[in-house]
């Protein structure tokens, strides 16, 4: 998975002249921040160097998993495109581009985003977008967000881990209320934001929302920890993606979670693949999670046929229609 050819030149334009040393030690703060989920109050991304860094580090893996998840709505949601998005804790608008390489004929999106060195950032990436209407509103989430008018499609995407979980909770139930269609939340595929993912769902369930995806049923979760539901996606890093970060090897993998709420109920039934499927001579070994709400191991053989050619193709996060 790669940016997008628009998106990467705008990328790459904003980080020209910006010295490499600050833009890796930034990127390393970063990384650290990321990583301990850390919540003293402080924004991520408060300073320029920062969002920078953001661009250069997180950005490429960010928009990856976005799309992967946007992809998975569409698939599931077809001849049904949003006309309005709104994203919460936009960051640089990552979930604008990823809705808008599925969804082209958006017509009005909504930015929310409370760190200014974001919203410039953000800003100017955007000139590259097109006609779409971009309205970028300076408001702290914990407000409550009130003035906002509801959308057919909202994202809030790598947000819920800096944010205490009472704040968590309040926000979910606001964001349903001010969802038409899809809500959409993302998050890191640890086994912390998986459980994020889990309190969310079982908040949607209540508030009556329909699961899309990756769930494909609304019985309670069946996977057992140290186990946990999360998905990956291989990203090319660009030349300065790697400088940021120190790194040699022109890909990483993102890990990630999400989960999809729907206003209107779904009449697929198709199992998810939960890991990378294991193929060897004549066979594919699946880990899914069915329509019962049970994960099983599926052994797939030759024998098959048409079922074995379509299992070949299948990989981790994939769904299968039965």
């Amino acid at each position: 998975m790669e940016l997008p050819p628009r998106l990467r030149q705008a990328v790459d334009k904003m980080l020209e002249g910006t010295p490499l040393p600050a833009l890796q030690a930034a990127a390393n703060q970063l990384s650290r921040r990321y990583r301990s989920e850390t919540r003293d109050g402080r924004l991520h991304v408060g300073e320029m160097i920062a969002a920078k860094a953001y661009l250069a580090a997180r950005l490429p893996a960010t928009y990856a998993a976005i799309r992967r998840a946007i992809s998975d709505v569409a698939e599931l949601n077809a001849g049904d495109a949003p006309r309005t998005l709104m994203d919460v804790g936009a960051g640089p608008g990552t979930a604008l581009w990823a809705a808008l390489e599925e969804w082209p004929q958006i017509e009005e999106a909504i930015l929310i985003e409370a760190s200014e060195a974001m919203r410039q950032v953000g800003e100017s990436l955007a000139q590259e977008i097109g006609p779409t209407r971009l309205s970028w509103r300076d408001m702290k989430i914990e407000g409550g967000l009130p003035g906002i008018e509801p959308a057919d499609l909202v994202t809030l995407c790598y947000v819920l881990d800096e944010l205490e979980p009472a704040t968590a909770e309040a926000l979910i139930g606001r964001l349903w209320a001010l969802t038409k269609e899809v809500l959409l939340i993302v998050e890191p595929g640890t086994p912390a934001g998986w459980q994020r993912i889990l309190k969310a769902r079982r908040e949607l369930i209540e508030a009556g929302a329909h699961i899309m995806a990756p769930c494909v049923h609304q019985i309670t979760c069946p996977i057992v920890e140290p186990d946990w539901c999360h998905f990956s996606r291989r990203v090319a890093r660009s030349r300065i993606h790697r400088l940021a970060k120190g790194g040699e090897v022109p890909w990483e993998d993102e890990k990630f979670v999400y989960i999809a709420a729907s206003r209107l109920p779904s009449s697929a039934r198709r199992s998810r693949v939960l890991a990378p499927p294991k193929v060897a001579s004549g066979m594919v070994r699946l880990k899914l999670c069915n329509p019962e709400g049970e994960v099983e191991e599926r052994l797939v053989t030759r024998r098959e046929g048409a079922g074995f050619k379509a299992a070949k193709r299948l990989a981790w996060g994939d769904s299968l229609e039965e």
